[in-house]
């Protein structure tokens, strides 16, 4: 600081008056300059007079969130909480259907009417509206929870899944790239040593809108041959239950959970499966 200031007054002093008196005027002129020099004050300190004189007082700036960063944060809190009341929804419509065997036998008229509020909520809510767009999505294996077919009165017990022949998982496996669906629906026969077998049907896919798939009947069989013995009477009641021809229109799916209604007006609840049963 003193060099820039004595700088300064060997370039405001004229030479000759230096000869006489060079020390005093040196020392007025540092004064008078000190006296010139303003106090440095934060950008964001002001000064504010007191019963002690000036003082400063430092104030603090808080950034101001831009509005795009405002609209991010409420979009991203707006999908969490959608998510949040996707998984609630989710967490209930399982807890429906739990203790009444798929619904194939029947449910009472109050819970159905509760199951479908609840599928409808979240079919509202679809995060896949096109999934014949996105079929990897659709494609796996998949495990039926619940269903609005029914096997009553003398059906069931023409099969007889009264007592004799009781209902296994029901496991759905889609190919998506070779357009096809492997339906395995599993039976155990009390009577002969706990005997298990399953009906396998095989159908065919072709997308016809962005929900929708047009699904014809192939082939069906069923193992071992003692049950296929069993239900060799009624094995065309078997399979009119379970045929999957029609079409079929895909009203929810995500990651782990499926919901179809097809052309018969029923409605299928399906969660992801880590099985693969063929």
């Amino acid at each position: 600081m003193f060099l820039k200031l004595d700088s300064m007054a060997s370039k405001l002093v004229n030479p000759a008056s230096q000869v006489g008196h060079p020390v005093p005027r040196m020392r007025k002129m540092l004064k008078t300059h000190s006296r010139s020099v303003p106090a440095i004050i934060h950008p964001w300190t002001r000064r504010e007079k007191s019963a002690d004189g000036v003082r400063p007082i430092h104030t603090i700036k808080v950034a101001e969130q831009s509005p795009g960063l405002v609209d991010d944060n409420k979009e991203i809190n707006e999908k969490d909480k959608d998510n949040r009341e996707v998984e609630q929804i989710k967490a209930d419509l399982y807890q429906a259907v739990q203790v009444i065997n798929r619904g194939i036998f029947g449910v009472p008229s109050a819970k159905k009417s509760a199951i479908l509020g609840l599928v409808e909520l979240l079919e509202s809510q679809n995060p896949t509206p096109d999934p014949t767009l996105n079929l990897e999505k659709v494609g796996g294996c998949w495990k039926l929870v619940y269903s609005t077919i029914t096997i009553l009165g003398s059906k069931r017990t023409k099969l007889g899944l009264r007592d004799f022949i009781t209902l296994g998982d029901f496991f759905q496996n889609i190919d998506v790239a070779k357009g096809k669906a492997v339906n395995v629906i599993n039976f155990n026969v009390r009577g002969l040593n706990l005997l298990n077998g399953q009906l396998t049907i095989e159908a065919s896919f072709k997308t016809a809108s962005k929900s929708r798939v047009d699904i014809n009947y192939e082939s069906s069989t069923i193992i071992p041959d003692q049950l296929m013995n069993l239900f060799r009477k009624n094995y065309d009641l078997l399979l009119s239950i379970f045929n999957p021809d029609g079409w079929l229109e895909i009203t929810y799916v995500d990651d782990n959970m499926r919901i179809g209604r097809d052309d018969s007006g029923n409605i299928f609840i399906l969660e992801r499966s880590q099985e693969s049963e063929t």
